[in-house]
């Protein structure tokens, strides 16, 4: 078996991360686009095969939790990542467990504003998840 071109490594994880998020149930993909506080074509861009842009290894255990990777999925999926990118390891977050929270928030009356709103609590979370990860004593 001859080894894999960069690209041909990065399309082989995507396609494993693609067939896995088509697996899960509708609105996966904005759940996580939620969840990582971007837009949904961001999503679409690190999940399909057809764009080369690397998925941030910082992303991982969020998309691992909202797609609810089981431990074999996780273990595929992160040897396909670890080929495209050697030595690259995934963010602070890495091993530990997430949840999905379901907020009811009141409609502004027009998308656009609900989905700055939506952006905003997305970013405050992100943010806080950042302040909870960090290391205390790095800022000593």
């Amino acid at each position: 078996m001859k080894p894999q071109t960069g690209e041909e490594a990065i399309r082989a994880y995507k396609q494993k991360l693609a067939a896995i998020v088509d697996r899960r149930p509708s609105g996966t993909r904005q759940r996580l686009a939620d969840a990582l506080g971007k837009h949904r074509s961001f999503v679409t861009q690190i999940a399909s095969p057809s764009y080369l842009t690397p998925l941030p290894a910082r992303h991982l255990p969020v998309i691992f939790s909202v797609c609810h990777f089981s431990q074999a999925e996780q273990k595929d999926f992160l040897a396909l990542y670890h080929a495209a990118h050697p030595g690259r390891v995934a963010g602070p977050a890495a091993g530990k467990r997430t949840r999905h929270l379901t907020v009811t928030a009141p409609d502004l009356g027009s998308e656009e504003r609900n989905r700055q709103f939506d952006h905003a609590v997305a970013d405050f979370i992100h943010r806080m998840a950042l302040v909870i990860a960090s290391d205390p004593d790095e800022e000593a």
